[in-house]
């Protein structure tokens, strides 16, 4: 589904992340894991050894426009160009309102904001010299439900919705799509350290049964990157099994 296509995604490391990576790989793109630190990306890289020389290494700080603009100018001289990203990288929390502090709450919407802008403009000014391309952000489903506490999160992912939807009509003209998944509670690393008895409960409130797994996340990714999609941009596609907070 995406031969010869060159993604890059944030957050490729581990969870959803590397699920969207694998899925990519899988469907004939080149991809550019790009992690928080050398030691995570060079973990991934080992585990995808089978797909030597489609997929390559990145960790710059995402919130630095030179930094990005670097690794996403490595990728279009190794592979070519830049057809897709994907903005999966972020932080959550569960901090009360009245333990935040304005670092904290900072952070949080350094990540999952300002480096959603920094990534989406350096990929866009090469998308666009090369007569389009796709942009895919990591919603989540409290981006419509918000959370009882840790409210930068939610906060932030109102605020990719609407990114999403902006850029969506921005950038059409450019043969751009936009588009963003929100995933419900999907079993990675921090849902798998969870008690069988809590991911029950959970599961018990979720219509389909079940958490979701990292492949529904990335299947979803693959077909919003697909030529499959090629008249869908603007929308927020839920991938949660009809749950509801």
């Amino acid at each position: 589904m995406l031969k010869n296509k060159t993604a890059v995604v944030t957050g490729g490391t581990r969870g959803i992340g590397f699920s969207i990576v694998k899925t990519f790989l899988d469907n004939g793109a080149n991809v550019v894991v790009c992690g928080s630190r050398q030691e995570t990306v060079d973990k991934a890289l080992a585990q995808l050894s089978a797909y030597e020389g489609r997929v390559m290494g990145a960790c710059p700080d995402l919130c630095d426009p030179q930094a990005v603009g670097a690794a996403f100018a490595a990728a279009k001289e190794k592979f070519g160009g830049v057809d897709i990203l994907v903005n999966n990288a972020g932080v959550s929390s569960r901090t009360s309102l009245y333990d935040y502090t304005v670092e904290e709450f900072g952070k949080i919407l350094d990540l999952n904001v300002k480096a959603l802008f920094v990534c989406a403009q350096a990929a866009a000014r090469i998308m666009k010299e090369q007569g389009g391309g796709v942009i895919l952000n990591t919603s989540s489903m409290v981006s419509e439900y918000g959370q009882p506490s840790g409210s930068a999160y939610p906060t932030t992912k109102f605020a990719v919705n609407g990114f999403t939807k902006s850029l969506a009509r921005e950038l059409a003209k450019d043969q751009i799509r936009v588009n963003a998944v929100a995933p419900g509670v999907t079993a990675t690393d921090m849902v798998a350290a969870l008690p069988k008895e809590m991911v029950d409960r959970i599961s018990a409130g979720i219509p389909l049964g079940r958490v979701g797994q990292p492949e529904d996340v990335a299947n979803a990714f693959l077909y919003l990157a697909s030529d499959q999609a090629s008249y869908v941009t603007g929308t927020v596609l839920k991938v949660d099994g009809a749950a509801m907070t």
